[in-house]
């Protein structure tokens, strides 16, 4: 019999056992809002969600408060968080003074972001696409240099623009199989794949998936991260999983969007991806009663309601 509040699960054919959540909430959902949330406050958000069962929780940004003034606060945040036992704390770092921030603090995850396309490479990181892939290849290398007996120093790529641009429009599927090449050439662990407009469907994503393979890029290096801007996060995030992909982005409440794509509504909600994976049989390590009550506690520390459809439809059961 279903628990209260759990969808019925029933398998499907195709489909991996067990997809890794990678939650960035924290970062990528906080570093959008107007306002600035307390230090103390993004610390026990970080804990809640751990001890919802996620296992990887993108903490904050190293990047210069002057761009992200909202994760100003990276060096206070991150001793706050402690070891968490079982859960990896990825960063954002965007040059060799962030990954130096970083490392002086005990990360062992971090994460480049990179653009498929020339606006928004410009718009982003006031660059060209290879003149940002040449300024991130020595932080990588310095990351990976970095790594001693104990533990070694993960990297993760983000490409952003995989599948449209607000100036240039549909991106083609080669351009984007270059820049993520050059990222794994670069010495980066994993890639993730950006839908950072929301304008990507299925077959979209298929093909791009497919394209990778076909230039030996396997799918366990691979992670998506949909917008929803156009309700199509959860399709492309299945079709994904009918690739083989295991590694899926998602935001706690479906936080954030992107503070240099006006375009770009939130992301992908953690619940509703939760509750997806849940109903096919397919293993998560979350706890979605205690991840939904997390995101309606930090809806209340912002001021507004949840956009994610499962945390109103569960919250509203509770209630």
């Amino acid at each position: 019999m279903t628990a209260p509040g759990l969808p019925m699960a029933v398998p499907a054919r195709g489909l991996p056992p067990r997809v890794r959540i990678h939650e960035v909430g924290a970062r990528d959902g906080l570093q959008n809002e107007k306002a600035t949330v307390p230090t103390e406050v993004k610390a026990e958000f970080v804990h809640r969600l751990a001890a919802a069962g996620l296992t990887t929780i993108e903490a904050t940004s190293f990047v210069h408060p002057k761009w992200v003034p909202q994760l100003a606060d990276a060096e206070r945040l991150f001793p706050l968080l402690g070891d968490i036992a079982g859960v990896d704390l990825p960063v954002l770092v965007p040059n060799d003074r962030g990954l130096d921030r970083a490392l002086a603090l005990g990360a062992r995850r971090v994460a480049v972001f990179a653009s498929a396309t020339e606006s928004f490479a410009k718009a982003n990181l006031n660059r060209t696409v290879d003149g940002a892939l040449a300024m991130f290849e020595p932080v990588v290398a310095r990351a990976k240099a970095a790594q001693d007996a104990r533990e070694r120093v993960h990297v993760r790529g983000y490409l952003s623009m995989c599948f449209g641009d607000p100036w240039e429009g549909p991106v083609p599927v080669a351009q984007v199989v270059r820049v993520c090449k050059a990222l794994l050439d670069m010495g980066c662990d994993e890639l993730s794949l950006g839908d950072t407009i929301g304008v990507a469907t299925p077959g979209h994503v298929l093909a791009l998936l497919a394209a990778l393979d076909e230039q030996g890029v396997p799918a366990d290096r691979i992670g998506v991260h949909f917008h929803d801007t156009y309700g199509q996060a959860l399709a492309n995030t299945l079709a994904a999983l009918q690739h083989g992909v295991t590694t899926v982005d998602a935001s706690a409440g479906g936080l954030g969007g992107c503070p240099y794509a006006k375009s770009a509504t939130g992301n992908l909600a953690t619940e509703d991806l939760v509750w997806m994976l849940h109903g096919l049989g397919i293993e998560t390590g979350v706890d979605l009663g205690r991840l939904t009550d997390t995101s309606v506690w930090m809806a209340t520390q912002l001021g507004r309601p949840s956009p994610s459809r499962t945390v109103r439809a569960l919250s509203h059961k509770e209630s």
